[in-house]
């Protein structure tokens, strides 16, 4: 398992953000040398964990549970073949595109050592928006990014450091639940009922997430159904 590639952003004007300066950083692009890697700050305050890149709209991205996003080269060769166009690394707004590893099949609260120093923590997966709909150029893109259910790892910064193309990933921890990353995803977007499955997995999800589950599961139970007996 490797990193291939570190991607940065620069802010950028475009017609199909609904960021208040019409900027974003979506458009990431592999950079070479080491980038320092540090957990930003509370969501609306922080942006991104790397060093030289660009979170615009801190509204909805970014901060300390959001520092990192990643995808799996697998997953972007999925999308190539489906698509029938050259995807580079960082086209997904990544900033790290991995080798070797099954990033939305990983668990929440997993631990990925890259290089010598930096730790990092799997908290949810990426929910598709407007703006990557834009940046795509793709018709429906939104909802086909959902249907797949492989939306690649947010992941918040445990040990700060730096990071280069090449390193290896390590995974240091996995916790003893079932939630993985496509699980969260799916929750979250297309099938609510699974939602207190994601209990299990405690205060490693995203504090949104964790939130989510905790307001459907008091409404309808833990086994996620209603007073009639039926799945919500």
């Amino acid at each position: 398992m490797k990193l291939l590639s570190v991607n940065l952003g620069r802010p950028q004007a475009v017609p199909y953000t609904d960021q208040p300066e019409g900027v974003t950083g979506i458009d990431k692009r592999p950079v070479d040398g080491p980038v320092r890697v540090a957990a930003p700050g509370p969501k609306g305050v922080g942006a991104s964990g790397l060093a030289g890149d660009a979170v615009c709209d801190t509204r909805h991205h970014g901060g300390d549970d959001q520092a990192v996003y990643a995808m799996a080269r697998e997953d972007l060769d999925d999308w190539e073949r489906e698509l029938g166009r050259t995807l580079p690394n960082g086209v997904f707004g990544e900033n790290l595109t991995t080798r070797g590893l099954d990033v939305s099949g990983a668990l929440i609260g997993e631990r990925w050592r890259v290089g010598p120093s930096v730790l990092l923590e799997v908290t949810s997966g990426r929910i598709p928006c407007r703006t990557f709909q834009g940046h795509m150029g793709e018709r429906g893109w939104v909802k086909r990014f959902t249907l797949k259910g492989a939306p690649g790892a947010y992941l918040r910064v445990l040990e700060p450091g730096e990071i280069q193309a090449g390193d290896p990933i390590e995974i240091v921890h996995r916790p003893d639940h079932d939630v993985t990353v496509a699980l969260e995803f799916r929750a979250m977007t297309t099938e609510r009922s699974l939602l207190p499955r994601l209990l299990a997995a405690g205060t490693a999800l995203h504090p949104e997430s964790l939130a989510a589950a905790r307001t459907y599961a008091e409404k309808y139970g833990e086994h996620g159904k209603c007073a009639s007996g039926t799945a919500v």
